[in-house]
């Protein structure tokens, strides 16, 4: 039919949406409507130069293979059993503090982030493991709920993390030097997320009282020590043995994945049940979680290559090239853009289809890309908190006890939203906190 560039991109983003509100998986809807768009507008002819850019920029790419490995790093270490009782070390750890329970939850999850970087498992995990003791200690339902899923999705910031690593894959900037300069960012947002906790229990402190007395007593100092040498010791190897290879130069991020399952799996053998069938599981769920991720990869190729294709790139860079404000007025535009699409999409998707739109742009007003795609990741963060489709409401909601209701995880969520907003205008004022670090370690 040939459409005009203007046509095709609103019939191909209408379809998208359409897509996903009707329930349909990401993967088959991206590829199904550039399938469509191919016939609709530059002609199937491009099909065959999809199935090129497919297996050239996806299959055989080789910073890709560090997925599957980090993959299976985050499901050796959670299959261990080590999470539960780091978070029993941390609680009796900080017992005495007004909110020390929700101060663990952000401990725990921060260890998590970068050891596992499974946004999903590390929800699942605290909110079984820490919900209901924070419930039954009397803490507020809205700030209980709200610091396990706020925390839980730094997994996708905190390197080594699996988006930063498919950032890197479609973009200039490598993954040492995005993991580097996503580390402040993500540790500062833990920090934040504490800092809200010790402020809330201060002015209110029914919101998070203390564990009693009697229970701290239970174990002695000494107990306490070895327990946290015990359980709080090996995650912090596995973080300083992957992310001391990357950073030092020792190995690249695919070698440093591979270091990091052999680290996991070491640790495994010695907490975990050693059970053949468990590893069995443990295998077949890194490879689901791989197989969704490079489908999404290869359905996302194919959008954008049909959508460049028939010229809906070039109508989306005018646009915003004319937005008030240059450049200024153009960033605020994308990430915009990228947090309204988290309440919609999730974070595969959104990357998939804005970076090749967005990183030209980029890079023809002068942005540092590193700064920018930190930016984003960062902004990534709500797309997991932001209803409709926030996929970490879903995720509590599912291990929740009775009493806790969908609209206590709205509500819960507001606050910590505001703080990733208020990170994001730090960072913008003050660009060092994205670029120190990778500057000194790297020379970037």
């Amino acid at each position: 039919m040939n459409l005009s560039p203007e046509l095709l991109a609103l019939v191909m983003f209408g379809g998208l949406l359409l897509g996903l509100f009707m329930g349909h998986p990401l993967a088959f809807v991206l590829g199904g409507v550039a399938v469509i768009g191919a016939f609709l507008g530059p002609g199937e002819r491009v099909l065959g130069t999809l199935i090129n850019n497919i297996f050239g920029n996806a299959m055989d790419n080789y910073v890709l293979v560090a997925i599957p490995l980090f993959v299976l790093m985050a499901r050796f270490l959670n299959d261990s059993g080590v999470t539960e009782r780091m978070f029993d070390a941390m609680r009796l750890l900080l017992a005495n503090l007004r909110g020390g329970l929700a101060l663990t939850v952000v401990v725990v999850s921060v260890l998590l982030a970068a050891t596992t970087g499974i946004v999903g498992a590390s929800i699942a995990v605290m909110g079984m493991i820490a919900l209901v003791p924070m419930l039954k200690y009397g803490y507020n339902k809205e700030l209980s709920t709200g610091v396990i899923m706020a925390s839980g999705c730094l997994g996708i910031l905190i390197p080594p993390s699996i988006m930063l690593i498919l950032m890197a894959s479609y973009s200039p900037v490598s993954v040492g030097a995005l993991f580097a300069g996503a580390m402040v960012p993500g540790v500062m947002l833990g920090c934040m997320y504490a800092l809200y906790v010790l402020l809330v229990c201060h002015f209110k402190p029914s919101y998070g009282p203390p564990v009693p007395k009697e229970e701290r007593a239970e174990v002695s100092t000494k107990q306490l020590l070895i327990m946290l040498g015990k359980y709080v010791v090996p995650p912090m190897s596995l973080i300083l043995g992957v992310l001391g290879a990357l950073f030092t130069g020792i190995a690249t991020a695919t070698e440093a994945s591979a270091i990091g399952v052999f680290i996991a799996f070491i640790l495994f053998l010695i907490f975990g049940d050693r059970k053949l069938s468990t590893c069995y599981h443990t295998l077949i769920d890194a490879g689901k979680t791989t197989t969704m991720v490079m489908l999404v990869l290869v359905g996302a190729t194919a959008f954008t290559g049909v959508f460049s294709r028939g010229g809906g790139m070039q109508v989306i860079q005018d646009l915003l090239l004319a937005i008030p404000g240059g450049t200024t007025g153009a960033l605020i535009m994308m990430l915009l853009l990228v947090f309204v699409l988290g309440m919609f999409l999730d974070w595969t998707g959104i990357v998939l289809l804005s970076f090749p739109i967005m990183l030209p742009i980029i890079q023809q007003m002068g942005v540092d890309p590193l700064w920018f795609i930190v930016m984003v990741a960062v902004v990534l963060q709500t797309s997991f908190l932001t209803p409709p489709f926030g996929y970490a409401l879903f995720y509590l909601k599912g291990v929740s006890p009775p009493g806790v209701e969908t609209i206590d995880l709205y509500k819960a969520v507001i606050p910590f939203v505001a703080l990733i907003l208020l990170a994001c205008v730090l960072m913008a004022f003050f660009p060092i906190l994205v670029t120190g670090l990778p500057s000194m370690m790297l020379g970037y």
